[in-house]
């Protein structure tokens, strides 16, 4: 398949690498959203390529909010928090790791491709990082091709509940976490 460029006329071959993918970024609210608010507000040049979803907490992330995102067109989905240590909610990236680690699980089972789905903790100050982790999973989920497993060209209409589980067994949502 041949498409016309934009700026020559001339046609060239449409390949996974020149497809510009669909991804899902859920950000931590105190941390890595903030990060890649500071990358912006020092416009620190990055692909444009992402739909970035504000979470209170990484550890709110569930495998379900990852597979809605791949049913809704994500060709990838990166999950980002606080370094460990730094979590507003104490124990919240720790939550993240075991869902992601759920997550990934059934990734592998349904072959969705383990390159398409990413854990990373960027700091609020990290606006480097975040331009640099946006970059590289970009071209990444780039060489793989557009994902098998999405049902629609949605990702605009993706959001992520209200409440539902804690970060730890006390706590009844994310916002309760750590609070005594």
């Amino acid at each position: 398949m041949t498409q016309p460029t934009a700026s020559t006329g001339t046609t060239t071959s449409a390949t996974p690498m020149g497809f510009d993918p669909r991804i899902v970024v859920f950000a931590c609210n105190w941390c890595s959203y903030a990060g890649a608010d500071t990358a912006g507000v020092t416009r620190i040049q990055h692909q444009p390529h992402f739909r970035m979803i504000r979470v209170m907490c990484s550890g709110r992330i569930q495998p379900a909010f990852v597979f809605r995102a791949f049913e809704k067109g994500a060709d990838g989905v990166l999950v980002s928090g606080c370094h460990f240590g730094d979590c507003h909610y104490i124990f919240g990236n720790e939550r993240a790791v075991e869902q992601f680690e759920k997550t990934m699980n059934v990734v592998k089972l349904l072959g969705i491709g383990e390159g398409r789905l990413r854990l990373e903790w960027i700091s609020a100050a990290e606006g480097n990082r975040f331009a640099e982790v946006i970059d590289e999973f970009t071209d990444q989920v780039r060489a793989l091709g557009p994902s098998p497993f999405a049902a629609e060209d949605a990702i605009d209409e993706i959001e992520v509940p209200e409440g539902g589980p804690c970060l730890h067994s006390e706590a009844d949502t994310c916002a309760d976490a750590g609070k005594d």
